[in-house]
């Protein structure tokens, strides 16, 4: 056998044999054995090389260089597969590598029998605490009256899944996401829970290739309307507990939320929540989340309370 192409990128050495297949050329990839004390991108496991019979080399490369710029069904270039995607986080990787391993999801890493690709669940985790830590360091200096409490509230609904998911679609991650066959048929480019979690690996990747400053210069841009929305909106009131409170204070029984509807495909479902009091429906809202939903139903039941006569507590617009 003789290597013809050989890369750190295991989407190069993906295009590449199936490039090779469709002109009947049989392939086999092999990875090398570097070690690494952080074995977190597949450079760091070993160049994958891909090799042919020693009777197909030659037509081999003629055929991987003629077709570097135009590779398959669509049109790509080997070393570029994420250039688009660089542009809209406004971050060059140096190591390209690091992005790969960032949008890998263990679903693929499972189908490869070379044992060359890693997930990204690790990177997950780490950019879960630089995420953690950049937010926690911002709410600090952006809100420093607020006391633990009101930047917790705050800094759960900025961190959140479906919040993460957000602007994992408006950067359009799902189009880069690298998945298993299973998970590629049963829509994993659009569920929140994998674009979260690619989100936070991408933090990660950025937090390694370029250091905190990097990490943190992003997350400002990313998070900032967030941020700055904090105050008037997700700490504005609680509304369930300003809910509860004023249901208390009335003698009437503790509310009841009733989810009474849900539309939409599973990637951008909406619920429908209703919240109940004594039988009555009180309040009715729909929201992306079940939690945004109740927080909403909660805000309507206080606004029709308030109209009653024997209502003694402002409202949380009041």
């Amino acid at each position: 056998m003789v290597v013809v192409f050989a890369t750190s990128s295991d989407i190069e050495a993906s295009v590449v044999m199936a490039l090779l297949d469709s002109h009947g050329i049989d392939s086999i990839r092999a990875s090398g054995n570097t070690q690494g004390i952080w074995p977190m991108t597949v450079s760091a496991l070993g160049e994958i090389r891909v090799a042919v019979a020693d009777s197909a080399a030659e037509d081999a490369r003629r055929i991987i260089d003629s077709h570097r710029q135009d590779v398959g069904a669509r049109v790509v270039r080997l070393r570029d597969e994420f250039d688009d995607l660089q542009t809209r986080i406004d971050y060059r990787f140096r190591d390209r590598g690091l992005l790969e391993h960032a949008l890998t999801h263990k679903s693929r890493a499972a189908e490869d029998a070379s044992g060359g690709v890693a997930d990204n669940e690790s990177l997950e985790f780490l950019g879960d605490a630089v995420l953690g830590l950049v937010v926690a360091d911002a709410l600090f200096h952006q809100y420093p009256t607020y006391d633990e409490g009101q930047k917790s509230k705050i800094k759960a609904a900025v961190v959140s899944t479906q919040s993460l998911a957000r602007h994992a679609e408006q950067l359009r991650l799902g189009e880069h996401l690298i998945l298993g066959r299973g998970e590629e048929k049963t829509g994993g480019r659009f569920k929140q829970a994998l674009l979260a979690d690619a989100y936070e690996a991408l933090i990660a990747a950025i937090y390694l290739d370029g250091g905190l400053e990097a990490a943190e210069a992003f997350l400002r841009r990313e998070l900032k309307d967030a941020l700055d929305e904090g105050s008037a909106q997700t700490y504005a009131r609680d509304h369930k507990s300003a809910l509860q409170e004023r249901l208390q204070a009335l003698g009437r029984p503790l509310p009841e939320y009733r989810v009474s509807g849900e539309a939409g495909p599973d990637h951008r479902k909406t619920f429908t929540v209703e919240v109940i009091v004594g039988g009555e429906v009180l309040g009715a809202a729909t929201g992306r989340a079940k939690k945004e939903a109740e927080q909403e139903a909660a805000r309507e039941a206080l606004s029709r309370l308030a109209a009653t006569p024997n209502s003694q507590f402002p409202t949380p617009d009041e």
